[in-house]
């Protein structure tokens, strides 16, 4: 931590810089060190719901098994949205994933699709231990709990529930 230095005259020395400053303590352009302690300290970080719904449905997607989040129902409507000029591809992340996030800690709810032959308890494992790492990593927040519902089985002859990109 810096030390500033009381000259005679009322007027600071700044060590780092060896200049005398004026009486208000700083001069135009210059900065010096206010407060004292970690810089970390000095502020509150939030973090919204959202983001941290998008860091767990990245992490859960990226395990195998994991066929799609969500209901049938949000995912159609999802890639409705996501085919209309302007329509929000950023939904698309967050689809099956509720966040509640606290100041420290956070809890979430996903909804899963798994693919039919995978072990549905191995998968649940795997999608709660990616999510919680990716999760404390990137934000900092306890996960205190990580609730998996899996709402569907895709069997391999299936056709998906999406709609089909017609061109015209």
């Amino acid at each position: 931590m810096a030390m500033t230095d009381m000259t005679e005259g009322g007027s600071v020395r700044a060590p780092e810089t060896d200049k005398t400053l004026g009486d208000s303590g700083a001069r135009r352009g210059q900065s010096t060190r206010r407060g004292g302690g970690d810089p970390a300290g000095r502020g509150r970080t939030t973090i919204a719901d959202g983001v941290v719904e998008k860091i767990a449905g990245l992490a859960a997607r990226d395990v195998v098994g994991v066929h799609a989040m969500g209901s049938g129902i949000s995912r159609t409507f999802g890639a409705m949205r996501e085919r209309v000029p302007g329509g929000s591809s950023s939904k698309s992340a967050t689809r099956g994933v509720k966040a509640e996030v606290g100041e420290v800690q956070t809890a979430l709810d996903l909804e899963i699709v798994v693919d039919y032959g995978v072990s549905i308890a191995d998968v649940a494992k795997d999608v709660r231990e990616n999510v919680i790492a990716a999760v404390e990593r990137m934000t900092g927040l306890e996960v205190v709990e990580v609730n998996i519902a899996v709402s569907d089985v895709k069997l391999p002859d299936e056709e998906e529930d999406e709609p089909e990109t017609r061109l015209q």
